[in-house]
């Protein structure tokens, strides 16, 4: 993670891929790495998912479920933000991908033994859910110490294209398995790619921050201050609340479509690999067009068009006559994530300074880790009561009401002006300068 050699001294260096030679290999190794160790990943995801689901047929179960996998991650990526800001960022997710793997391997076993109690089960995924609230503030802030500026925008498109890719494998090769071996092997596909994800890691060559490697303060002082920064940040501060939205209201009650197939159309596994299939192909073609002809399309208009797309399409899954239709729609609410997620991230980068990436990305972790158990507590136990295309019909028009009313409030009106600013004056982010212009 070094400047040039990685078995010399770290070198404190500024932010910015001009700094680093050979910026698009090191490109290149992270988002293989990332690849791999993703697909994996996310195969024991929809795995566990859909085992949880078949299992039990209960939202209570499932919405249990939900809080394992991302409130632990919501709790700890706040400590992991400001790890990321205070050590090797290289270091940290290599520890953190072996840590998960190792559990992961230990579930296998376990469950080779004849033990497949829920609560060994979502343990195991509250573990995981540990780990990545480490990996994930690390990995965000590594993409603007290995890509110029300029390419931060298409990066963080080519990065959500593989996303989205292994997002349409992945279930897959999960249904595959899953479906024809049972859940044990899929945990020894995630063992595999996480070491070949950490090996393609190892040589990745990150320039060491200068503020890292000057810093005196204390961990404490550093969780404080990033708290602060963020309170002063009015576009960071007004994309978290937007965030917060998205999630609570379209992204929890996604997580009850798989049941509203397995109760409304039938429990066979290709009918839920089918529906991520949909999702995954919407999210390739979104990757695809953020990352060639959108790239100098306004961030936050994206962020908008997305945001208002979510809830109509989430309406419309509510409404679905048939499964056919219902994967139609899933396919452009797939299509709408990229649209949202690499504009939001790309502007995050921009507007904040280097040395805070860390702790700002955990923020966005504790978000999205946080946002889907508290909304997935309330349409859990509901979808038990009522029926889950009522919930998503709901979810959609509370979306829209809620993301109209943060646009038009005066903070909301600043802050998107605040970011028309850096669109237009995309050579100076992240400095003293810019972090005055978006504080109040």
């Amino acid at each position: 993670m070094y400047a040039v050699h990685m078995d010399s001294e770290p070198t404190a260096v500024a932010i910015g891929a001009e700094s680093t030679p050979h910026w698009r290999r090191n490109v290149g190794l992270f988002l293989g790495g990332q690849t791999v160790s993703l697909f994996g990943s996310m195969i024991v995801q929809y795995a566990v998912m859909w085992y949880v689901t078949f299992e039990t047929k209960s939202g209570f179960a499932v919405a249990l479920y939900a809080v394992a996998a991302f409130l632990p991650q919501g709790i700890v990526s706040i400590f992991g933000g400001t790890l990321a800001d205070r050590m090797n960022r290289r270091v940290l997710v290599m520890i953190s991908d072996g840590t998960i793997a190792a559990v992961t391997l230990v579930l296998a076993l376990l469950m080779l033994n004849g033990v497949t109690d829920l609560w060994i089960i979502l343990l195991a995924v509250g573990v995981r859910s540990v780990g990545a609230g480490v990996q994930t503030p690390a990995v965000q802030a590594m993409i603007p110490q290995i890509a110029p500026p300029d390419q931060l925008m298409r990066v963080n498109g080519v990065f959500q294209t593989i996303q989205s890719a292994m997002a349409l494998l992945a279930p897959a090769v999960a249904g595959a398995v899953f479906g024809i071996f049972g859940i044990v092997p899929v945990f020894f596909i995630d063992v595999v790619t996480a070491a070949i994800g950490i090996l393609l890691l190892a040589f990745v060559a990150v320039p060491t921050l200068a503020s890292i490697a000057a810093k005196t303060s204390s961990y404490r002082e550093d969780l404080l201050e990033g708290m602060r920064y963020i309170g002063n940040h009015r576009v960071v501060r007004w994309l978290l609340v937007v965030f917060a939205i998205i999630f609570l209201l379209t992204v929890a009650p996604s997580f009850i479509t798989p049941l509203m197939v397995a109760r409304t159309f039938g429990t066979e596994v290709w009918m839920v690999t089918v529906l991520e299939v949909a999702f995954s192909t919407g999210m390739i073609l979104g990757g695809v067009l953020v990352s060639t002809v959108l790239t100098k399309v306004s961030r936050m208009g994206l962020i908008l068009f997305a945001s208002f797309g979510f809830a109509v399409f989430t309406i419309a899954l509510g409404l679905s006559p048939n499964l056919w239709v219902f994967y139609g729609f899933m396919f452009a609410f797939g299509l709408l994530v990229p649209l949202f997620s690499a504009p939001f991230m790309t502007l995050v980068q921009e507007t904040v300074e280097p040395g805070m990436h860390g702790r700002v990305f955990s923020y966005v972790g504790i978000v999205m880790a946080l946002a889907t158990p508290i909304g997935m507590t309330v349409f859990g136990p509901l979808a038990d009561v009522v029926s889950v295309q009522s919930l998503l019909v709901v979810g959609g028009i509370a979306t829209i009401a809620v993301v109209l009313v943060a646009v038009l409030l005066p903070s909301g009106r600043a802050a998107v002006a605040a970011a028309r600013e850096v669109e237009n004056a995309p050579d100076a982010p992240g400095g003293d300068e810019a972090g005055s212009a978006y504080s109040s």
